[in-house]
């Protein structure tokens, strides 16, 4: 066992050093996320920090003008010293609570970084299921030195412990935030509109996500060929960008959509684009609470969406929007066509949908569960629990660390 210092009680210390440690911070909803919450903790109790084992990305550039950060302490893969410097760093700011967020790399040296430099709270936020960021064997095995594995939805968080090796007993969930003064239904603006080649009155379709396989961005597609079929003036828009954007341009191309479809990459105008949109779709595979649904909802609008994973917790099918399973693309246009055909009926859900956030995922209750949750472990260590860790064996030797990454379990 490594010899703990004793804990100075929580009303008798300063704020908590948190550290977030990621890979990178590119534009994206979950380091977006990560951008509100360490901007929004409350400076008197906490005093947020973050770590990107590589490099910053254009987030974590943003955000190093505002808090301290740190970067570069990954070379690569195998690069197994970056648990030395991890180690340094926890140790050289004095951290208090670790939280990783994603699965992979970050999550397990962050870990085992702050075990080994005795950071009393240890904590892996996790906001999404299944594949592409799965709990590799590897992150399983540093389950017993975790004291919080954090969902962002109830589905997800039955997911994590039924299939990805979480204990039940340590996974909490803590809802996305959504930030409802910027998403809010406030009338289009005619200029952005005309900028994007959209007709005054034109019915718009959008879908708002990373350009990735998951996303399954050529059902939209699809979707959207039979849409323009039965009503030729409606334009969709795609905001996101990724590695599947050639190939979906060139389907788009291939189901006659050259003009009709929008490839408007990563914008930092989501808000007002929303306001131009008269129905938002997300066609995934797979999900857990996706923050573009919130967005879109929080900016009043009908949403069409898929049965996966957390979303049916967050779209109430039949009054927030509608919900299909994820398959052929007939029953999603026919959804589209409705709603679209009946404005009074989309406002009505749009409407809805805005209450529904408003009541369950604001930002100031997403906040507000990572500092109670961060607290309140600090807290039980300084009166001398353990808040859920146990005791780990002995890491392997530095030289023996990583190997295994995609070993199945025994």
């Amino acid at each position: 066992m490594l010899r703990r210092k004793r804990l100075v009680p929580l009303e008798d210390r300063g704020p908590l050093r948190v550290l977030f440690v990621l890979t990178s911070m590119p534009v994206g909803g979950q380091e977006t996320l990560t951008v509100e919450l360490l901007r929004r903790l409350d400076r008197e109790r906490f005093a947020p920090e973050l770590c990107c084992l590589k490099q910053l990305g254009p987030l974590g550039e943003t955000l190093a003008s505002e808090l301290p950060a740190h970067a570069g302490l990954l070379a690569g893969k195998w690069d197994i010293r970056v648990l030395r410097r991890l180690v340094r760093l926890m140790r050289r700011r004095r951290i208090d609570a670790v939280v990783t967020v994603g699965a992979g790399d970050k999550m397990f040296w962050g870990r085992l970084a702050g075990w080994l430099a005795g950071v009393p709270a240890i904590t892996s936020a996790l906001h999404t299921t299944g594949h592409p960021d799965r709990v590799e064997w590897l992150n399983r095995r540093l389950a017993p030195i975790t004291d919080a594995f954090i969902a962002v939805a109830e589905a997800q968080g039955r997911w994590l412990a039924e299939h990805e090796g979480c204990p039940a007993a340590k996974v909490r969930v803590i809802p996305n935030g959504v930030d409802l003064r910027r998403f809010c239904p406030r009338p289009p603006s005619r200029a952005l509109g005309e900028a994007l080649g959209l007709a005054a009155g034109a019915p718009v379709v959008g879908i708002v996500a990373a350009l990735r396989a998951e996303k399954n961005h050529p059902l939209f597609l699809r979707a959207a060929a039979l849409v323009h079929r039965e009503l030729p003036q409606t334009r969709f828009l795609v905001v996101g960008d990724g590695p599947e954007r050639p190939g979906l341009e060139a389907l788009a191309r291939q189901l006659g959509l050259a003009g009709v479809v929008r490839f408007l990459g990563m914008r930092a105008d989501v808000p007002e684009l929303l306001r131009l949109i008269d129905v938002a779709v997300l066609t995934s595979h797979i999900e857990a609470s996706p923050v573009s649904l919130l967005e879109a909802m929080a900016s009043g609008k009908p949403v069409v969406a898929t049965r996966v994973g957390s979303v049916e917790e967050a779209v109430l099918d039949g009054r927030t929007g509608y919900l299909l399973p994820p398959g052929t693309a007939d029953p999603l246009a026919r959804r589209i066509v409705e709603l679209l055909g009946r404005r009074d009926r989309g406002a009505a859900m749009g409407r809805a949908g805005r209450r529904h956030v408003l009541a369950r995922w604001s930002l100031d209750r997403m906040v507000a569960g990572y500092q109670d949750l961060l607290a309140g472990i600090y807290a039980a260590k300084a009166a001398g629990g353990t808040a859920g860790r146990q005791p780990l064996s002995p890491p392997a030797a530095p030289d023996q660390v990583g190997l295994g990454w995609d070993r199945p379990p025994r």
